[in-house]
């Protein structure tokens, strides 16, 4: 039996000329759905808490940078999960490549905010930075738990 007459699937269905659905997209696609879901309630309660921490210590200026830190936080978090399904279908080895280098430019982002609203009174800088830190650590664990229960193979068959 030639290629030819091998009718080729897609996530559509059976195609003539239609793309063979990639194995590796599915599961990074997949992934990202899981952590988002594992992490959005945790990542809020995390951003609620540093929220109200900093108000009852600080005031005002407490609560402004505990959301401003937090939002950013969540913001950048969010990113990561775009990156992982928009790159999902790429080589596993890109997808390797775009991963650290997201995660480089998170952080890069982070130092960034943390300079520029570091120095406004308006903004109390501790608790910019430990909520966000806080939530960017938060996240981070519900992803790892999230990726523990998925069960998604290290190895992809026929890739």
């Amino acid at each position: 039996m030639s290629d030819e007459a091998t009718p080729k699937t897609t996530a559509d269905g059976p195609g003539e000329d239609a793309e063979p659905v990639n194995p590796h997209a599915e599961i990074v696609r997949n992934l990202a759905s899981a952590m988002l879901r594992t992490a959005v309630w945790p990542g809020v309660a995390t951003v609620v808490i540093g929220a109200i921490v900093a108000t009852v210590l600080v005031g005002v200026s407490g609560l402004v940078g505990a959301l401003i830190g937090g939002v950013v936080a969540f913001a950048s978090s969010l990113l990561t999960i775009w990156l992982m399904r928009t790159t999902g279908g790429l080589n596993p080895q890109f997808v390797m490549v775009a991963a650290l280098g997201g995660y480089v430019g998170k952080m890069i982002v982070l130092l960034v905010v943390m300079t520029l609203l570091g120095g406004i009174d308006a903004i109390h800088r501790e608790s910019l930075a430990f909520t966000m830190l806080a939530t960017v650590m938060v996240w981070a664990g519900a992803e790892v738990v999230a990726f523990k229960r998925a069960k998604i193979p290290t190895i992809v068959p026929g890739s």
